[in-house]
């Protein structure tokens, strides 16, 4: 199997116009193309009335090459980028519920919070909801190490967000020279 074929996880971005229904007409474009969203976050970018999507997928360089096409498509779709893991910083949050009366007694819960430079923060009677910020492996280990300590009352992580290495958006540069070719 040749290096363009192998399955790999990208991270694509694409900056949009907040418009309605462009959320579906993207993952249709995946749907199409039978590509599974692994994660999926939207937000406000760095410039104003501009969103960014960010979505991360398993699948082979040509077919993300034509998925990030095939956005571009989309009207209101300013521009799309795909990057490999390390081209990018990127981080997913998650939040913990387990039952108070698991940190009574041993410092277990305690000392695994900070193992895993998680924040515990909101402590009640009944529940504790702890935080914590990082890679999806990260993530996954603090999950599998406090159902080991007891329940996991409820679980829920964010989708990837995610910024390049470069020193500027590379969105940034893009508008700067459209900017500049439509000045000449």
């Amino acid at each position: 199997m040749d290096k363009q074929q192998q399955i790999e996880e990208f991270t694509i971005t694409a900056f949009s116009e907040n418009a309605v229904g462009i959320l579906n007409r993207i993952t249709i474009i995946f749907t199409r193309r039978h590509v599974n969203i692994e994660s999926l976050t939207v937000s406000a970018s760095a410039i104003k009335g501009i969103h960014k999507f960010t979505i991360k997928v398993n699948t082979t360089e040509d077919l993300v090459i034509k998925i990030v096409n095939q956005i571009e498509k989309i009207v209101e779709v300013l521009k799309a980028y795909y990057h490999r893991r390390n081209e990018i910083i990127y981080q997913e949050v998650a939040l913990f519920k387990v039952p108070t009366e698991s940190l009574y007694g041993e410092d277990i819960i305690e000392n695994t919070v900070r193992k895993y430079n998680a924040k515990i923060l909101e402590v009640t009677p009944v529940y504790t909801v702890i935080e914590k910020t990082g890679h999806e492996e990260e993530i996954d280990a603090l999950f599998r190490q406090l159902r080991e300590y007891g329940e996991v009352k409820q679980f829920t992580r964010s989708g990837r967000i995610a910024i390049t290495k470069s020193s500027t958006e590379h969105f940034s540069d893009y508008l700067e020279a459209l900017d500049k070719y439509h000045k000449e």
